[in-house]
């Protein structure tokens, strides 16, 4: 764990760490007089609007925030008081009031710190009477709990190195748009309120809640940047409502936040300043302060901005990695959720419009040169733009203690890894993938080559323990990517038959997979022995030696406890994880059933399965397959109505190997259930379908009892094609 200048040690309790920070022979008695006046504007401020809205709407009239459970968050966390109406409010304020004393102090100055929080949460809240949305875009105000869950174990397990919070107006819009692309870089969650929104905006800076930088408002918003922060502590941090003061203590030692005041102070803004430095958040100002108008390491001037974040960062003590990736975009999480429209696109490749494929591979010292990066065929300035090419990422390996079945996991971090790029979009997996650079990034200069460029510096950054060695070879023509593609198959072929010998019932745990999370944040993947990840790549031995690389990875392990329908494979373990980790929106899944309480879809699947009633069974279909089916949608549209992270009985995403699975939908017939499926699914699975139908007592023949595109793309047109060739499906129980 990185400790700071404010870190101390464990057993210090929090307000301790305050104690010697003022030099009480010249205490800055300016700067508390401000915090003092500041806080009785503030509340006096809630208080007439407070009075407002219950003259209007009655004491009983509920107040609260959209899209949270959380009350009002910065009452809730830190008093334990649960907000439901305007007449809950006036005595907490009073409270607030109370401890707002003359005497000027540190402490008091925290204090005052305080009821200007509470005061800002009270003002904010009147704001969403009624159901009122009061903030249009780019500013989003309050961001309810789906986005703190979204990002906030990000944010309290350092992934997201720290939380920024720009308050005022920056010298110029330059100034502003250089800061937040610095800290976009270099992975912070960032809050913007005031004029700092519009110079961010118009010196381009990408904002919103994909970005990670949340422009909130211009005044008492920036509380959303406190009620987000505590969230975040009470939702991952375990801390029960109403522990205040470990509630500031988490703060301060998870979330390291820091506030950026930038240009001229007034009263209000020195009491939020104190609120933050109530909950260990430092303040740093561009105004050239006076030295008894400052206090050593929490509240600091530094007006040069050259420095300003590093100076913030190490007052906070964030001690950062520097990744030097020699590439002319800027590359951090905050871009993970970027998407590149068809008409932002410069090229693309795969996503069923060209072959594409990734591959890492593990190999001994000699086969490898280090850093080495070839592109075999054309360059993306060889290519019109809006086309498409064929893409090979064949990525070499070698580490002293690098394994075989870490291969597939550091597949799957290329995902991630491109995502990270400014400019750059990445679907999916293995020989499914799909990819787009922006016109943007490649008028910057961004080549083919550079996600090489990018592969090596950021698989031996984040993999140092098991990766010695990168090498990446990029290919874009046409016959070579064909002929490597066979090859890569073999290794995905050897990892799937690995795992062919373990069953569900064998282990004592399954594993989660949240990859897909930045595109669909209310999705969880649950993934047995028996049933893959939906992308078709993650298996179970896959989650288990990611989470052996990576702890706090995307996968990671639940223990079956709790059985409560074995048929349906429910369990309590598995019911609530997927609760916690679907932003509290899915309840239940069966691991087993695709028409009682399924599991989740994303997008990445590489098939979409849905009911078709008509045959009492299943039709089944791919991404490569772009025609009609039985069901009168296509996989785009089904995929719209699927995907995203919903629970939809009788439609469900998957891979295309869960075809295969012993599991797949036993809970509702299984393989026997199935009616349809493109040709091609047909033909792929082959042999292996067949020996799974005799396994299932169906026969040798009853894939050819399966009707495809070749028969009919409507129930009509199959029907009686089924009942010619007797499909089991005819005479099973119904399914609805």
């Amino acid at each position: 764990m990185t400790e700071g200048v404010l870190s101390q040690e464990w057993e210090q309790s929090f307000d301790e760490i305050f104690d010697g920070a003022v030099d009480e022979t010249n205490p800055p008695v300016k700067l508390f007089e401000k915090a003092y006046d500041g806080a009785v504007i503030a509340t006096s401020y809630a208080e007439i609007l407070l009075n407002q809205a219950i003259r209007r709407y009655g004491p009983d009239k509920p107040v609260g925030y959209p899209d949270t459970g959380y009350y009002l968050p910065v009452i809730r966390a830190l008093s334990g008081e649960a907000v439901e109406k305007l007449g809950d409010l006036p005595p907490i304020l009073n409270r607030m009031r109370n401890q707002i004393r003359e005497e000027l102090n540190f402490h008091n100055a925290r204090l005052c710190g305080e009821a200007a929080a509470y005061s800002a949460e009270i003002i904010e809240a009147l704001r969403y009477l009624d159901g009122a949305r009061p903030h249009v875009e780019p500013w989003t105000g309050f961001l309810g709990d789906p986005v703190v869950r979204r990002y906030g174990i990000l944010l309290v397990d350092w992934t997201i190195p720290g939380q920024a919070v720009i308050m005022g107006k920056g010298k110029s819009s330059e100034d502003v748009g250089k800061l937040v692309m610095d800290l976009q870089a270099k992975g912070f969650m960032i809050f913007l309120c005031n004029q700092a929104i519009e110079q961010a905006i118009e010196a381009g800076c990408k904002l919103g809640i994909d970005f990670i930088a949340f422009p909130i408002g211009n005044f008492t918003q920036v509380i959303h940047a406190v009620n987000y922060a505590l969230r975040a502590g009470i939702a991952f941090g375990g801390i029960p409502p109403g522990e205040r003061d470990n509630t500031r203590d988490y703060q301060r030692r998870r979330v390291r936040a820091f506030v950026l005041q930038l240009g001229e102070i007034d009263e209000v803004q020195v009491a939020a300043h104190f609120a933050a430095i109530f909950l260990g958040f430092p303040v740093i100002t561009d105004q050239d302060l006076p030295e008894d108008e400052q206090i050593p390491n929490w509240y600091v001037s530094h007006p040069n901005y050259e420095d300003l974040l590093q100076v913030a960062m190490e007052i906070r003590g964030i001690k950062l990695k520097i990744v030097d990736i020699p590439i002319p975009i800027t590359v951090g999480p905050a871009f993970e959720g970027e998407v590149i429209r068809k008409g932002d696109m410069r090229v693309e490749f795969g996503g069923s419009k060209t072959t594409a494929f990734e591959l890492v591979e593990s190999v001994s010292e000699d086969e490898i040169e280090d850093g080495k990066i070839e592109v075999v065929g054309p360059e993306i300035d060889e290519t019109e733009e809006g086309s498409a090419l064929p893409l090979g990422i064949m990525v070499k390996i070698f580490g002293r203690k690098m394994q075989e079945d870490f291969e597939s996991v550091l597949e799957r971090r290329i995902h991630y890894l491109i995502n990270y790029g400014e400019g750059l979009w990445h679907m999916a997996q293995r020989d499914t993938i799909w990819m787009r650079i922006s016109k943007d990034a490649a008028e910057k200069g961004f080549k083919i080559r550079d996600f090489g460029e990018l592969l090596v510096a950021k698989f031996k950054d984040e993999f140092p323990s098991i990766v010695d060695r990168v090498q990446v070879t990029l290919i874009t023509d046409a016959e070579k990517v064909e002929q490597e593609l066979e090859r890569a198959r073999e290794f995905y072929s050897a990892r799937d038959e690995r795992l062919r010998g373990l069953t569900d019932e064998s282990v004592e745990e399954f594993y989660s997979c949240i990859l897909c999370q930045s595109f669909a944040p209310n999705h969880c993947c649950v993934v047995t022995p028996e049933r893959l990840g939906l992308c078709g790549a993650v298996s179970w031995l896959d989650g288990k030696a990611a989470y052996e690389i990576d702890p706090s990875g995307p996968n990671r392990p639940i223990k079956k406890e709790g059985l409560i329908d074995e048929d349906k494979g429910i369990w309590e373990s598995v019911n609530e994880y997927v609760y916690q980790n679907t932003n509290r929106m899915i309840e239940e899944c069966s691991m087993y059933s695709f028409m009682d309480r399924p599991m989740t879809s994303c997008g990445c699947f590489e098939c979409i399965m849905a009911i078709v009633p008509e045959a009492n069974g299943v039709m089944i279909t791919t991404r490569e397959y772009g025609g009609d089916t039985p069901v009168g949608m296509t996989f785009s549209t089904l995929a719209g109505s699927v995907g995203g992270g919903v629970q939809t009985p009788g439609f469900m995403g998957h891979g295309r190997a869960y075809v295969l699975s012993r599991k797949f939908i036993s809970a509702d017939g299984g393989l026997a259930r199935v009616v349809w499926m493109p040709k091609e699914l047909k033909d792929s699975l082959g042999d292996e379908l067949r020996q799974r139908a005799e396994e299932e007592g169906l026969g040798a023949d009853f894939v050819e009892k399966i009707a495809d595109e070749t028969v009919g793309t409507s129930a009509e047109e199959i029907l009686p094609f089924l009942e010619e060739k007797g499909h089991p499906a005819m005479s099973l129980e119904p399914l609805m």
